[in-house]
Order: C-alpha cells, then sequence, then structure tokens
C-alpha cells in the first residue's frame, strides 16, 4: 500500500476511535463485544492495520449514534480502495480498457516526469514493442487477449507528443536499451524509434548508463503527471499518488535519478551502442 493511501487508513481509525470513546465505549474490547466482532478487529482498524469495510462503518456509526458521518466516511473507505488498484481486478477485462483509460490523463498533463529502469516508456514504443509487452501481460496474469486492441490505444497516446505544448522528461536506465522484447527485429525497430523521438522539441529524454554513480537507488518505474499524480507499477498492483507531500518526494527521486543520466550525443552513443550489440 503506498503511503498516502496508509496514512488516510491510520486517520480513518483515529476517527472512528474517537467516535467509540464520545460513545461511552471505554475500551475495544466493550466496542467488539456490543458489534460482535473479534477484539482484535476493532483494533487493526482503528490503528490502520485494516480497512474498514462499508457494512463496518454502517455497524460502527450506529453503535456510535453518528449515521450522519456514515457517507463521508464510507466515500473514504473506497478512495483508499482506489489508491491501490490490482492488476488483476484492471486487467480482467483486458489490457485495453486500462490503456483507453490513460487517455483523458494525458490529454490534461503539461508536463510529464517519466522513470523507467528497465522498458521503454510506453508512449515511446513502437507497434511490434508494444504488441510483444501485452503478450506478456496476458500470459502472466491470464486475462483476455486484447493485445491488438490494447496496443491500438497505447498507440493513440503518442498523439501527445506531437500536440500542444506539453514537455516530456523521460528517463530510462541503460537496461531498457537491452530488455529484449521480440528480438532483434523489434528491438532494432524500437532503438531507432527513440533516436527519432529525441529530436522532437519538447522531448527531454535522458539516459543513466550502467555503470554510472547513483544518488538514490532505481526503485520502480513511476509516472508523474504535472503536480497533481504519480502512478507506480509494481508485479501486483499499480498505486495512484496524489498526496502533495508524498509527490515531492517523487519529483526529488526524479532530480536526483537525472543527476545520473547523459543526454544529446552521448544518449545517442548508448543507443547506437545497443544497436550495434544486436548485430553481434
Amino acid at each position: 500500500m503506498s503511503t498516502e493511501a496508509q496514512a488516510q487508513r491510520e486517520a480513518l481509525g483515529a476517527r472512528l476511535r474517537g467516535f467509540r470513546k464520545d460513545a461511552g465505549y471505554s475500551s475495544g474490547r466493550a466496542f467488539a463485544a456490543a458489534t460482535g466482532w473479534q477484539e482484535s478487529k476493532v483494533s487493526r482498524i482503528e490503528n490502520g492495520r485494516q480497512n474498514a469495510g462499508e457494512d463496518d462503518i454502517r455497524v460502527w456509526c450506529e453503535l456510535t449514534h453518528t449515521q450522519d458521518q456514515a457517507d463521508d466516511l464510507i466515500a473514504t473507505v473506497r478512495h483508499i480502495e482506489e489508491l491501490r488498484l490490482e492488476w488483476r481486478r484492471q486487467l480482467q477485462a483486458g489490457a485495453e480498457p486500462r490503456q483507453r483509460k490513460a487517455l483523458p490523463v494525458y490529454a490534461r498533463t503539461k508536463v510529464f516526469r517519466i522513470w523507467h529502469p528497465t522498458v521503454v516508456w510506453g508512449t515511446l514504443q513502437t507497434a511490434e514493442y508494444a504488441a510483444e509487452t501485452f503478450r506478456q501481460v496476458v500470459d502472466y496474469y491470464e486475462i483476455p487477449d486484447d493485445v491488438d486492441a490494447a496496443v491500438a490505444k497505447r498507440m493513440e497516446r503518442q498523439r501527445y507528443l506531437y500536440k500542444g505544448d506539453r514537455i516530456f522528461n523521460v528517463l530510462l536506465a541503460e537496461q531498457a536499451l537491452s530488455t529484449n522484447f521480440g528480438g532483434p527485429d523489434v528491438m532494432r525497430g524500437q532503438l531507432d524509434r527513440l533516436l527519432a523521438v529525441m529530436s522532437l522539441p519538447h522531448m527531454s529524454l535522458g539516459i543513466l548508463p550502467a555503470g554510472a554513480p547513483m544518488h538514490i537507488w532505481p526503485g520502480n518505474s513511476f509516472s508523474m503527471f504535472d503536480s497533481k499524480l504519480v502512478l507506480v507499477e509494481t508485479y501486483s498492483a499499480e498505486f495512484s499518488v496524489t498526496q502533495p507531500r508524498e509527490i515531492a518526494l517523487y519529483a526529488k527521486a526524479f532530480d536526483l535519478l537525472k543527476r545520473s543520466a547523459v543526454y544529446g550525443q552521448q544518449a545517442r552513443a548508448l543507443i547506437a551502442q545497443a544497436l550495434a550489440r544486436l548485430d553481434d
């Protein structure tokens, strides 16, 4: 769970604890007896170790005579759950709906800050490279095979590279140039694509050489959309970060990663070396 989600869970637990005490239940044990729950459940909810369910909120508010707070608390519970979106749930209808969902975010964003330590960022991918990544997604999560539709939606994102005055700050680790999706022909096309997009007027593409001194550990890939939203990807879930103080940490991490990156001719040289390795 993201630290933002955990902070909100703890704040919710503290609020529920206050309701309990104000209603005359001096201990979690007394409240558990009134609800028929285990005492440990009351403790976990109040200390932010377990998210309360919507039915739990209704019971809590009824017993503490705070029914007027129930709707607000339920909305909070739903928001906490939305901060951690499991991939299996997001992708249950296939990969295309998730790609379609991203388009409005891209339309609103003016400044992008992107970090990918192992693969090429989706918006810079060729259709062939994207198809290989989606085939792995379909197999790994055992979801409906809609690779062609997912690729089409991902390719739609690329129009924002040429539209308006959006600024793209993209960082890739050198490993992303060698992570093999689809074999030499697909990789050759993808690396040529990177060389081409580097000349776009609003594109800043930095590459972190494998031996570069690091000022922060690489961590997971993340995408920052202005200073309003960060999406962090793991194998199990995608985390949405919207709390300003947490977004500031990702901005700081991005700046520290940038200190290890090379640009311009040095970045082109690394891509050229990756191309040459394909011919070995």
